[in-house]
């Protein structure tokens, strides 16, 4: 089902790498990263399906704040992620269930059900369908329940300039070593200049660091570089062409927020009933 298979990132090996230093603080920044999405005090009770589990840190974070959680994750060594935190923290909790499983993949997530809460924070644009895989999250949503969905933001030439880095990085080691090779320093760079510009200013770094952390979604600067880098199936999506699709399919805007180069977030409500998961 997924495009360009044999050019896929791997993206649960750099999860795995990223939990082995994954700190209290990163897990509470998880938690308000998603009570503040969703506009909520906590979540308890709420049926919380995390499409794209990734590192599996916002399963955690949902579970924390009272959810019953479903993760589901196309990548074998991401489902490895949300098991080792569950295992680490949740050991006897019947209200974690973990399965490996693609958006593009209709009797799959029929089997799933509904939920009063579907999140998918970066996901959908790596599946090699993005409107298909978009199309399929929407109908999971329950009556009256919320849908938060992050999506590279449209760039034009520049997207695909980034497309085709990405592709050539997962062509093989030469393509991760000359990839990296080139833009680790810029990146780093980037990252440099802007530390000394708020030190410039007379700005206190470390907080500065610690409170804009990639939005609060509490990732760490190499996990996220080679993340960027290497991300392919890659796709994007305007914010208009993002939000028409959702309205038509019943949803209502609830929250936006834009990114020149990163990702949109937004946060949609279902005003009607959906229409049902065909198989």
């Amino acid at each position: 089902m997924i495009r360009d298979a044999e050019r896929r990132f791997p993206f649960g090996k750099n999860w795995l790498r990223f939990l082995k230093n994954l700190t209290v603080e990163q897990i509470a920044m998880a938690e308000s990263h998603l009570l503040e999405v969703f506009s909520a005090t906590d979540l308890k009770d709420k049926r919380f399906l995390d499409l794209g589990s990734g590192s599996g840190l916002f399963s955690l974070a949902a579970r924390n704040l009272g959810a019953h959680v479903r993760s589901v994750d196309y990548d074998a060594d991401a489902v490895r992620c949300a098991d080792t935190l569950r295992q680490r923290y949740w050991p006897d909790s019947p209200a974690w269930t973990i399965d490996q499983g693609s958006a593009l993949d209709p009797p799959f997530l029929a089997s799933l059900g509904t939920f009063d809460i579907v999140y998918s924070f970066g996901v959908l644009h790596h599946t090699g369908d993005l409107w298909t895989a978009l199309d399929h999250a929407e109908r999971l949503v329950k009556p009256n329940g919320l849908f938060f969905v992050s999506i590279y933001n449209d760039q034009g030439l520049k997207s695909l300039f980034w497309k085709r880095i990405k592709m050539f990085y997962n062509v093989g080691p030469l393509g991760r070593t000359i990839v990296g090779g080139v833009f680790y320093p810029y990146l780093a760079a980037q990252f440099c200049a802007s530390v000394l510009a708020a030190a410039l200013k007379g700005e206190n770094i470390v907080a500065k660091y610690k409170s804009n952390k990639h939005k609060g979604r509490a990732m760490s600067v190499i996990t996220d570089w080679r993340d960027w880098l290497g991300g392919y199936p890659f796709e994007t999506a305007g914010v208009d062409e993002v939000v028409s699709f959702c309205r038509e399919r019943g949803f209502r805007l609830e929250q936006l927020s834009e990114s020149s180069v990163g990702c949109n977030e937004f946060t949609f409500a279902r005003s009607t009933p959906g229409n049902k998961m065909r198989s």
